[in-house]
């Protein structure tokens, strides 16, 4: 079972991640001014956190096209850039309404889809022999279960790490409802969890 799913408290907020954040902002702020070393240090530093949190939110077989555009958003949007959030709420922003804008354009149209393709597609695309890789498909494969708008509540949360009243204010609702998302989405992913071991 992940670790994730073992602990069931919401991830401590601490003064490393503040550390982390803050740097971050000020990647952001000096990358505003669009000196191509800064701006490379600047997407260096947030890509990983990007792409994981999007491959959560739409799947992996969609996460490297949805991160593209996330960062050609960004990259037209950093000279705008102020700092009133932090950098990794104001990015984590714009990939969720690039996530969001990708399935209202997919539900006004049919999609057809391969299963058997998309699941090679996506074993191609998993690192092989590191440590926890294995949990990290099953949770992936387990979330893409959970409805959206839960599982988002959850990615931001629990996995990103970011606390409820920023997640709360990046969804636009309140932090009662991101936490109540929250334990839904965990509850219904032990019930999964545990469905699996039994029928195992």
């Amino acid at each position: 079972m992940s670790s994730v799913m073992r602990d069931h408290r919401a991830p401590h907020h601490d003064a490393t991640t503040e550390r982390s954040d803050d740097h971050l902002t000020v990647l952001a702020l000096a990358a505003r001014a669009g000196a191509p070393a800064d701006v490379e240090a600047f997407t260096r530093a947030v890509y990983t956190d990007v792409r994981r949190f999007i491959a959560y939110l739409a799947g992996s077989h969609s996460a490297e096209d949805l991160t593209q555009e996330t960062f050609l958003r960004v990259l037209g949007s950093l000279p705008r850039f102020a700092g009133r959030s932090s950098a990794r709420t104001w990015l984590l922003s714009i990939a969720r309404r690039v996530v969001v804008d990708r399935f209202r354009s997919a539900a006004s149209r049919p999609i057809v889809a391969d299963l058997a393709d998309w699941q090679a597609a996506a074993e191609r695309c998993q690192p092989r022999g590191l440590p926890g890789c294995e949990d990290g498909v099953a949770l992936a494969d387990l979330l893409a279960k959970v409805p959206r708008e839960r599982r988002e509540a959850f990615v931001l949360t629990q996995l990103v790490g970011m606390p409820y009243a920023e997640a709360a204010a990046m969804i636009g609702c309140p932090i009662g409802t991101v936490r109540s998302r929250v334990a839904r989405a965990r509850s219904q992913l032990i019930s999964s969890l545990e469905a699996a071991d039994r029928a195992a």
